[in-house]
């Protein structure tokens, strides 16, 4: 989870028979892609983002493997288009890899003066383990990054078996302004004292951010381990996002993509729609006020706009329907789709939103014992999403983030448990809703350790399918296509304040454990969001970051 889940990055070993048998599978989509509704430029192969235009490969040749990696070229680069660098990945896994590669686009020739791409002048050779080899070093691996003409930046290194140096046709540079600045995210290979092999995402992301990541590593040679990465990547500079999907297909991906959600057997407070919450009850209530008023089904009378300022909140009905409404209604749930541009408008990001009338309080986990709570982690409204990543390329399934309460994490679909077809499965968290790829029991806290509090999802007959159960509630880069709800201009929180000790709860559990483990415990729980510790209604989810942000990882 994040913030304490460790990575692993297999054992060491050079290029031969060992390395060849365990070189990664290729990752297929269980099954096959349909065939789009027309319109735009979606799924064409060939998206225009200024000076250039850009294409993905999929199919990758390898070239050379250590240390649990295994490192690719294109295998067949489109007529025209250049190779910008090469690509990286660990072996314990199948392989989902791409490369972006680009040509000038023919209407912008005239544009500037200076070409787009051009040839590198030279390589640098950045790292080698030429010396394992002492009397012959044809098998030894190579990174070199290009030397560029003044004004233009190399986007990824070229990788050799062997001593050889790279042909200057291999790959292009690009011109400095038509690229945008690159980080480190995750590591490939870290070999200790010599080099660390990092993949590297735009810094620049969210529905304003023009960054497209290229499919290209970063290679650090020296302890510093720093998060910056030291190759750009390239920016869209055509405004109009031309690539991203209309209304049609929109509908289209969701219908062929849609997870379904399955909740817990005991989960006890499952989701409704939202406006089966308003229809049963639901009141807002102002500062001040003695009672809550009815909140119309579409939410017209609550306050639009603004920011959450406090006056105003939503609680369940005050009467004898209190704790039907508290349990939800499975049969009226739907969920919410905010469609979004992501990654300068090469993927598209659809995050769908799950509405719980109530949170339930949490289980504390530590070693075998489990305790229930009453209090902690319990709150009026609950807002949960996951969210789909698709290739604006060929229209195929990317990754699936998951959000699990304050953080969370993509997953590849290399990765993800399918249902039917393409379609993903979601598991919700007992109680507290969060998602997950995988059944089973995942700690807020120490995995290590077997301290935290308990998320647990299985599979049940309690679920939605999302691909039949859904509303498209936003799609800003659409205009007018999309109307968006009045319920989603409410910025407010969605649940009431209620203040009482509830870490007296955590502090009663932790008296009764061993002295030894008692500390170690208090330091885990302290750690936590503190959230967990109040009662309060979360706002929705356009007060979220991950509106127009990307997601928290």
């Amino acid at each position: 989870m994040g913030g304490w889940s460790c990575f692993c990055c297999g054992d060491l070993f050079g290029a031969g028979e060992d390395a060849a048998a365990r070189l990664p599978e290729p990752f297929q989509l269980p099954a096959p892609l349909p065939a789009w509704p027309q319109g735009r430029d979606f799924a064409k192969g060939v998206i225009c983002i200024g000076e250039l235009d850009i294409a993905n490969v999929t199919q990758l040749r390898n070239i050379w493997s250590y240390s649990g990696a295994t490192f690719y070229e294109p295998e067949e680069v489109p007529d025209g288009f250049h190779c910008l660098g090469h690509y990286a990945q660990q072996n314990d896994r199948l392989l989902q890899g791409s490369l972006v590669v680009a040509r000038e686009a023919a209407s912008c020739q005239l544009i500037n003066s200076r070409p787009a791409l051009e040839k590198p002048l030279d390589y640098t050779l950045v790292w080698t383990n030429a010396g394992v080899y002492e009397d012959d070093n044809s098998e030894c691996g190579c990174f070199w990054l290009p030397s560029p003409l003044e004004g233009y930046e190399p986007l990824g290194y070229v990788v050799t078996r062997g001593p050889r140096k790279p042909s200057l046709e291999a790959v292009r540079c690009v011109r400095q302004d038509l690229t945008d600045p690159c980080e480190n995210f995750r590591s490939v290979i870290n070999v200790e004292l010599t080099c660390q092999v990092w993949k590297t995402r735009p810094c620049h992301r969210g529905t304003a951010g023009r960054g497209i990541p290229v499919g290209t590593f970063f290679c650090e040679t020296n302890s510093v381990n720093s998060k910056e990465s030291g190759i750009p990547c390239l920016k869209n500079c055509d405004p109009n996002l031309r690539a991203m999907p209309d209304l049609e297909q929109i509908h289209a991906l969701i219908k062929h993509y849609g997870p379904t959600v399955f909740f817990h057997p005991q989960e006890k407070y499952l989701p409704s729609s939202v406006s089966w919450f308003f229809e049963n009850g639901a009141t807002l209530n102002k500062k001040d006020m003695k009672m809550g008023d009815p909140i119309l089904a579409g939410g017209s009378n609550l306050p639009a706009g603004g920011t959450n300022d406090g006056e105003y909140w939503i609680d369940l009905p005050d009467d004898d329907t209190r704790e039907f409404v508290k349990v939800g209604n499975l049969k009226s749930a739907e969920l919410y789709a905010h469609v979004k541009p992501a990654h300068g408008g090469t993927f598209t990001d659809i995050a769908m939103w799950v509405f719980c009338p109530f949170n339930g309080p949490a289980t504390i986990k530590v070693g075998l014992a489990s305790f229930a709570l009453q209090k902690v982690g319990r709150h009026t409204g609950d807002w949960e999403h996951f969210t789909l990543r698709i290739s604006n390329f060929s229209g195929e399934l990317s990754s699936v983030y998951y959000s699990e309460h304050s953080g969370g994490g993509w997953v590849d679909a290399c990765d993800l448990e399918f249902i039917s077809g393409n379609k993903a499965i979601v598991y919700s968290s007992r109680n507290g809703h969060a998602s997950y790829a995988h059944p089973g029991c995942y700690l807020q806290g120490s995995e290590n350790l077997g301290v935290g509090l308990r998320n647990d999802v299985a599979r049940s007959d309690l679920s939605i399918d999302s691909s039949t159960r859904y509303k498209i509630i936003s799609a800003e880069y659409l205009g007018d296509a999309v109307v968006e709800p009045c319920w989603l201009q409410y910025m407010r929180e969605w649940g009431p304040t209620v203040t009482y000790n509830s870490r007296s709860e955590v502090d009663t559990v932790l008296s009764f454990l061993p002295f030894f483990l008692r500390f170690t415990a208090e330091a885990i729980f302290d750690s936590l969001p503190a959230e967990l510790y109040e009662e309060e209604g979360p706002t929705g989810p356009k007060e979220k970051d991950n509106w127009d942000g990307d997601e928290r990882c």
